[in-house]
């Protein structure tokens, strides 16, 4: 029998309160505030970025736009913001997507047009982290293969769930605005490594904010959207194998805190983490490595992240995140892969072209069904005097739920991101302000006036 899954998961968001949530459900929604406002602070002056906002032009409001001076309208605010902040694809990852990307620009958007408190804030991430999880686990096939790309087909369903919970939404109007959020799903992974891929995130979050503003206002839509035969689940399943029979859980357990969140150290395709990791780990035991000694590097990993990595040739910083070979030309030449590397002057760099060409992949058959991954990825150096070294085999990416930042390295992360946006005082008053998010009650905290834009003050209200 067809679970009700729409309708349960409107009654789970409903009756979600903030002292519901347990003390790691929360440290850890507020590491995806802290670590996605870092991505938008680093990405807010990408060029995709001034394309939406000049085409969209946006009219006056009470959202922050990109934590400048400028107030413009949620929806607005949440599209423009939720691409800043996946642009650089320095955000974090968690159920094969971006959840933060979306549901923090969302959340940070109508938060601030509601009044809204940060418990309030963090009860709505995890309200849309956990619907996310709940229709993710329900299909164990990898929606990337098929071409989806799940940040976008899942997040506009979340950011509308979090919004519902912004809200107080009825029953009711919260599984219409869930219904409504399944009807704008969209992305395909032919766009990674363009502009349209941050688009995904960008079009979820405002997605996500207008079905519930039409939800509350009673515009309706089925209430079987996701468990439909021809609803969302079973339309953009790789195989049509999608349990529909299983209870909804989430009152029960908190995948929140039983998956986590994946920090990235790089920022490039998760997908090339666990090959970086290995590269450089590689580099520390060989010091003396150089690529002009080098002949060949393999790179064993699962077929599904190889073809995830799709630019065998990248020229520029954009495509470069999509690409083995970058990943490892820059690993090995300069022993790091940070966002100065990600820049079209180097990736188009002689010695790194070279390199480029040197790289070659196998397949590890072992691809797990659930993350597609390998159990291990591996780097192999052939050099050019014969001899072969070889890394460890890396399971899990320094960044990883299981393999956590320190929180220096948290921090670390967050000031050298602001630095494209901020002044260090600034900076480090927004990273203070966020980890202390349970506490702000009024949303009208304002940051130092010294932001490298010039702008007067930050507010958040």
């Amino acid at each position: 029998m067809t679970v009700a899954l729409t309708r349960d998961l409107a009654e789970f968001v409903v009756t979600l309160t903030y002292d519901r949530l347990p003390p790691k459900a929360i440290a850890i929604a507020k590491l995806g505030f802290i670590d996605a406002t870092a991505a938008l602070l680093a990405g807010k002056h990408e060029p995709c970025v001034a394309i939406l906002k000049r085409t969209l032009n946006p009219v006056p409001g009470d959202a922050t736009l990109l934590w400048g001076n400028t107030c413009v309208r949620a929806p607005d605010a949440a599209w423009i913001n939720a691409v800043a902040t996946h642009a650089l694809d320095y955000d974090d990852v968690a159920l094969s997507a971006h959840p933060s990307a979306v549901l923090v620009p969302t959340i940070l958007a109508e938060a601030q047009h509601l009044g809204m408190s940060g418990r309030d804030m963090l009860c709505a991430y995890v309200a849309g982290f956990e619907v996310w999880a709940e229709l993710q686990r329900r299909d164990t096939g990898q929606h990337h293969t098929k071409g989806w790309h799940p940040t976008g087909i899942f997040g506009s369903v979340a950011a509308a769930a979090a919004c519902a919970r912004l809200r107080c939404l009825s029953l009711e109007r919260t599984a219409a605005a869930l219904s409504l959020g399944a009807s704008q799903s969209a992305g395909i992974t032919a766009n990674f490594g363009s502009m349209a891929k941050p688009l995904h995130a960008g079009h979820a979050a405002h997605a996500g904010v207008m079905a519930a503003r039409l939800a509350a206002e009673g515009f309706t839509g089925a209430l079987d959207a996701l468990e439909h035969f021809s609803g969302l689940l079973m339309a953009v399943s790789p195989s049509g194998a999608v349990d529909l029979e299983s209870p909804v859980d989430a009152h029960q357990r908190w995948r929140l805190v039983a998956i986590g969140l994946n920090i990235k150290k790089y920022p490039v395709c998760y997908c090339a983490h666990r090959p970086i990791d290995a590269m450089l780990d590689l580099r520390a035991v060989h010091p003396n490595l150089e690529a002009k000694d080098v002949e060949r590097i393999t790179v064993s990993m699962s077929q599904r992240n190889a073809n995830v990595l799709r630019n065998a040739r990248p020229t520029t910083g954009l495509e470069a995140k999509f690409s083995i070979e970058f990943a490892m030309a820059a690993a090995l030449t300069v022993g790091r892969v940070g966002l100065r590397e990600l820049d079209d002057t180097f990736v188009q760099r002689l010695s790194i072209q070279t390199l480029m060409k040197r790289v070659h992949v196998i397949f590890d058959s072992r691809e797990d069904p659930t993350t597609g991954y390998a159990p291990f990825d591996q780097v192999t150096v052939t050099l050019r005097n014969g001899d072969t070294i070889q890394s460890s085999q890396v399971a899990k990416a320094r960044g990883s739920a299981s393999r956590p930042l320190k929180e220096e390295e948290i921090r670390s992360k967050f000031m050298d991101c602001a630095a494209r946006s901020l002044d260090e005082a600034a900076a480090a008053t927004l990273f203070d302000k966020l980890q202390g998010l349970e506490e702000i009650t009024n949303m009208a905290f304002v940051l130092p006036a010294q932001q490298v834009s010039g702008a007067a003050a930050i507010p958040l209200r």
